[in-house]
């Protein structure tokens, strides 16, 4: 009895001490799946799956049907221009939603993206920030209704 139930405490420890990365917590939503499907395109399961932290503008499944479906797979089958497209979304470190200004934002890319707060709402260029905090172990969330492209 003593090793059933040292043996259950043991599994319960080692799951909840695997806190869910980035990748992990968006697939876990369930509405990220063309997102989740371009990150492991680009080959970038591994470097969303380290240490970051990050802060991740992620456009749902919903924002990607945005795109012309024939514009959508030409970039998923061009793997510079999804990586470039995908690093715009990520801004380095944990940007809470209270710590967010207006203003002009480095992304991983390179190039900034310009935050505005107008009435309570946020945009990310012209995407609309839709749900805020969603928290990994190695970063944050930011959900949004359209996918942002580099100028």
């Amino acid at each position: 009895m003593k090793k059933i139930v040292l043996g259950a405490v043991m599994a319960f420890s080692l799951s909840a001490a695997q806190a869910a990365d980035i990748v992990d917590t968006a697939k876990s939503a369930g509405s990220f799946n063309t997102l989740i499907a371009a990150v492991q395109a680009a080959g970038l399961v591994d470097t969303l799956k380290g240490p970051g932290p990050f802060t991740v503008f992620a456009p749902t499944d919903e924002a990607f049907a945005k795109i012309p479906k024939a514009k959508l797979d030409a970039l998923l089958k061009d793997k510079a221009a999804l990586t470039k497209v995908l690093s715009y979304h990520v801004v380095p470190g944990k940007v809470m939603a209270a710590s967010v200004k207006p203003g002009a934002v480095k992304t991983v890319e390179g190039s900034s993206l310009m935050v505005s707060a107008k009435g309570g709402a946020v945009s990310v260029d012209k995407a609309r920030v839709v749900k805020t905090d969603v928290e990994a172990d190695n970063g944050v969330i930011h959900v949004i209704d359209s996918v942002i492209m580099p100028k």
